[in-house]
This record gives C-alpha cells, sequence and structure tokens, in this order.
C-alpha cells in the first residue's frame, strides 16, 4: 500500500476528504521526525513506540568486489509494537 492508497483509506474511516487526510499524514510525519531527531520517544497507546537509533559505523565489503568499506555512523528509528498491535496481529494465529 502506498502513501496515496493509505490517505484515502483514512479519509474513508474519518469521514473526510482524501485531501485533508493527506494533510493530516503530512503533518505526523513531520512532528514524528522532528519529535524523533530531538531524541523524544513517541508512543501511541497499543500501537507501539517510535524512538531514534543510532547505528554506529562499523566494517562492511562490497558484495561484488570482497573490497573492505567502511559503513558510517547514521541514525535511524525503531518501531516496538504494542501489546495490542501485537495481539491484533496474531489473532489469526491461535
Amino acid at each position: 500500500m502506498n502513501k496515496s492508497e493509505f490517505s484515502k483509506r483514512i479519509a474513508q474511516h474519518m469521514g473526510v476528504k482524501q485531501q485533508d487526510a493527506m494533510l493530516f499524514m503530512k503533518a505526523l510525519e513531520e512532528v514524528l521526525a522532528t519529535s524523533i531527531k530531538e531524541e523524544e520517544i513517541i508512543t501511541f497507546q497499543g500501537f507501539g513506540t517510535f524512538t531514534l537509533w543510532k547505528q554506529t559505523a562499523r566494517k562492511g565489503r562490497n558484495p561484488k568486489t570482497g573490497a573492505p568499506s567502511p559503513i558510517p555512523a547514521r541514525n535511524s528509528i525503531k518501531f516496538k509494537p504494542g501489546k495490542q498491535m501485537l495481539e491484533h496481529l496474531n489473532s489469526e494465529c491461535k
């Protein structure tokens, strides 16, 4: 599912225009990105938690040539699903 399809579903679920759903999604993206960059932990009760993950620099290699290639340090995001989300995802497995 891409962003447009997702916004269409949100619009239908909320009973708003797709354009309004896209504005909501854009605002959510900006607030999440800014907050996580400032090392805040974002928790949506029952859904999950987003945290900043600082990956350290490490040694890697080029898979084609086998030559050593350093991988620089970078920031990434970790998502840990909440209990209700996991229960929902695994309800059919029982």
